[in-house]
């Protein structure tokens, strides 16, 4: 997931600088969406390791 984020903010980037603001807005935006999803399951990953006495690492 954090490869699709980090491919839409590529996409954003390479939007804006041609031009296209709607494009980059749009994938700027679903890219925010994916980052902070991935950081949702990150941090509920890592709690439900320590909930269960497992190694984080």
């Amino acid at each position: 997931m954090l490869g699709w984020a980090i491919a839409f903010f590529i996409l954003a980037i390479v939007a804006a600088a041609l031009g296209f603001g709607g494009i980059a807005g749009a994938s700027a935006g679903i890219a925010q969406i994916l980052f902070f999803i991935f950081l949702a399951l990150l941090v509920l990953t890592f709690v439900a390791r320590a909930v269960n006495g497992r190694s984080v690492t």
